[in-house]
């Protein structure tokens, strides 16, 4: 090997390596035996508590949703009526033909129905179905069931610390 051609060190990404965690693909990791600034800190926890309690509800209940198609359903449950195509990818922030793509997979699943707008007939609405809703009833009964089951390690006045902390923290 010439000194040109020097192995890659393996500290460093490699073109096609993923960004490292809390960081960008190139830069340097954070030194883990430092201790984080508190804000990085309170988002990586809150991040890691709620991305677990929805995983293991998910597992629970074992439909076949995707977080993204969840929070289809819980912006359709959150209107006061069914919505276009358009508002909804509005409401959700993403590219239209992304609405359509999991508008299409949650009607084949039962979980949502297209229904024609009756002030434009050229244009279709979307709305919850029956089995949508009991969907979401179920899924928010198991977050909380696992939202309890992460205050469970704490004992009862840990717990209203947390909650009266996190209240304060939460205070625009």
């Amino acid at each position: 090997m010439t000194d040109d051609a020097q192995e890659p060190d393996g500290d460093q990404p490699r073109p096609g390596d993923c960004a490292p965690p809390g960081g960008t693909a190139g830069r340097p990791r954070p030194d883990r035996n430092r201790p984080s600034e508190p804000s990085e800190e309170l988002l990586e926890l809150l991040h890691d508590v709620l991305r677990t309690v929805r995983r293991d509800a998910a597992e629970r209940l074992g439909d076949d949703i995707t977080p993204g198609q969840l929070r289809l359903l819980r912006t359709l449950d959150r209107c006061d009526r069914p919505r276009r195509l358009g508002e909804l990818a509005v409401a959700l922030d993403v590219a239209p033909r992304s609405v359509t793509s999991k508008v299409d997979q949650a009607e084949q699943d039962g979980w949502v129905r297209r229904v024609p707008d009756p002030d434009d007939r050229r244009a279709t609405l979307v709305e919850l179905t029956d089995a949508g809703h009991d969907l979401l009833d179920r899924m928010s009964a198991r977050r909380h069931e696992g939202a309890r089951a992460r205050l469970e390690v704490l004992d009862d006045d840990e717990q209203r610390t947390l909650l009266d902390l996190l209240r304060r923290v939460a205070r625009d």
